[in-house]
């Protein structure tokens, strides 16, 4: 599903984040990604999502080097492949929750029909018609991750997606994101500092300046 070759960024000033990282997540492997602060977690999300490029090596993704993709393509890519879960959130202030929520399905002209049951899954039933500026953070990442499900990815890229959220709703939301990529075969990879969110995962990759160690699969509820 997803190969890095060989990959390395530095990060603007010299100071190098990711160096000759090789790894390979398998169609239908959810992976936790643990770490030290700066040590370039995030940045390897935005790598693999091709919203930003390795200063070497290849980002492969179902056999498809992003470098080679023109922006087209990989805009293509990302919106049929990808459901990204941003620590920012990125939700659009002037649409709807349900607008938001839609927009996946719509760019790959597919049906509305999962947005209220997204909304449900979420704990948002009923807030579809709301508008982003009367909700709280918590809320606000719960659209966003209701957004990057919504369209069955393949690949889930999920950046702190608890951060803002009380710990029985993130229980639920990890639950959630599990089973989604479980339920359509997808991978996943998840960035976290929280043992208890890694713990949901297959397996948990901890990096370093070395590259990424995996560790014993993690025993879950």
């Amino acid at each position: 599903m997803l190969e890095l070759r060989r990959v390395s960024k530095a990060y603007m000033g010299g100071r190098q984040v990711l160096s000759n990282l090789t790894y390979t997540l398998k169609a239908g492997e959810y992976v936790a990604v643990m770490g030290e602060s700066g040590i370039g977690k995030s940045t390897l999300l935005n790598l693999v999502a091709g919203l930003d490029t390795p200063d070497s090596g290849e980002v492969m993704i179902d056999g498809v080097a992003i470098s080679e993709l023109d922006d087209a393509a990989a805009t293509l890519l990302r919106r049929k492949t990808l459901g990204f879960i941003f620590q920012a959130f990125h939700i659009l202030p002037h649409l709807t929750l349900k607008q938001n929520i839609a927009l996946p399905l719509l760019l790959n002209d597919l049906p509305v029909l999962r947005v209220e049951r997204m909304l449900a899954e979420v704990g948002l039933s009923g807030r579809g018609n709301h508008f982003p500026y009367q909700l709280s953070g918590g809320e606000l990442q719960r659209v966003a991750i209701a957004r990057a499900l919504v369209h069955r990815p393949k690949l889930v890229l999920a950046d702190e997606p608890t951060g803002n959220l009380d710990p029985d709703t993130a229980h639920d939301i990890l639950q959630l994101i599990r089973a989604e990529i479980k339920k359509n075969g997808a991978s996943g990879i998840l960035v976290t500092h929280s043992h208890t969110a890694a713990a949901t995962a297959d397996a948990v990759l901890v990096m370093t300046k070395h590259g990424l160690k995996k560790t014993e699969p993690v025993e879950r509820e």
